[in-house]
């Protein structure tokens, strides 16, 4: 019985190394695949959720797979802490060993930020963009009347087909027509990695989060 129950302690211990050892196999091969759909000079970092690993491999699906691009720039506008998560995986085993897999996600989800930097960077002269993680803020001195007047305005955050779109709106300090001057679009012409499509902005600390989904993606090496 005692030697049973060493086996069997061997044995699961042999599982789990193995297992490891096949996971990060697989996670270099989706980081390499991931790091060229993505046009990166370097290489992502990867993670294969989901224990044990094996039973995922042998069937050739991951249901979630997680990466971190780092920082990228789309168009003149660099996008921090670029990370997202590519669902139902497929890359059959006997495939990738050969380096043959069409390795494609269901649904591919990635978020990243716009920092405040860049905000300010955009915004017109004389305008200072500040807030509080839920709404942003717009202040600084506008033309009026011959002169420079101070003011204050809340900014809507919108997606137009031009970029980011900041709108001023319940100005203060002056009348409200001068809310155009304040009015500005982030440019964003570029496209984010693997094409997906932009689908959400929203305001946080650090500035703009954009969100952005895909379907059936390619993830090819």
């Amino acid at each position: 019985m005692r030697k049973l129950v060493i086996f069997l302690i061997v044995l699961i211990v042999l599982l789990v190394a193995v297992d490891r050892v096949a996971v990060a196999g697989v996670q270099r091969d989706l980081a390499n695949r991931i790091g060229a759909a993505a046009d990166l000079s370097g290489t992502p970092t990867v993670t294969i959720e989901g224990i044990p690993f094996l039973t995922q491999a042998f069937a050739g699906r991951y249901p979630e797979v997680r990466f971190d691009l780092g920082t990228l720039t789309y168009g003149g506008v660099p996008i921090r802490n670029l990370h997202g998560v590519a669902y139902g995986v497929t890359a059959p085993l006997s495939d990738v060993i050969q380096n043959t897999a069409d390795v494609r996600a269901e649904r591919l989800a990635v978020s990243g930020t716009v920092t405040r930097a860049t905000i300010d960077k955009f915004a017109p002269a004389g305008v200072k963009i500040s807030g509080n993680g839920q709404r942003l803020v717009a202040s600084g001195e506008v033309p009026f009347g011959g002169q420079k007047v101070k003011f204050s305005a809340e900014l809507k955050v919108e997606l137009t087909d031009g970029g980011i779109k900041l709108a001023a709106t319940k100005i203060q300090g002056v009348p409200s027509q001068l809310a155009q001057f304040v009015t500005y679009t982030i440019p964003f012409k570029g496209k984010l990695p693997f094409d997906v499509k932009v689908t959400g902005v929203k305001s946080v600390a650090d500035g703009l989060e954009l969100s952005a989904e895909g379907k059936n993606v390619p993830l090819r090496g």
